[in-house]
């Protein structure tokens, strides 16, 4: 079952970073990352962001055409 995302924190250490989740039960896990790695986590939450944002779109066009 998914947890609730209640926090973040990315910190560098040394050539690596460290992410911090925190869930809503105050439980926290830290992932080591490289930049390699953070910079497709970007990628991958840029992508779904735009695909999100074409959906919304499609939607907002459908109802304007249905007022119309």
């Amino acid at each position: 079952m998914a947890k609730l995302l209640a926090h973040f924190s990315i910190s560098r250490t040394g050539e690596d970073y460290v992410l911090m989740l925190e869930d809503e039960d105050g439980d926290t896990s830290e992932f080591v990352a490289s930049y390699d790695q953070l910079d497709l986590i970007t990628d991958a939450i840029a992508e779904e962001l735009e695909r999100d944002d074409d959906d919304l779109l499609s939607v907002e066009a459908d109802e304007d055409e249905i007022d119309e």
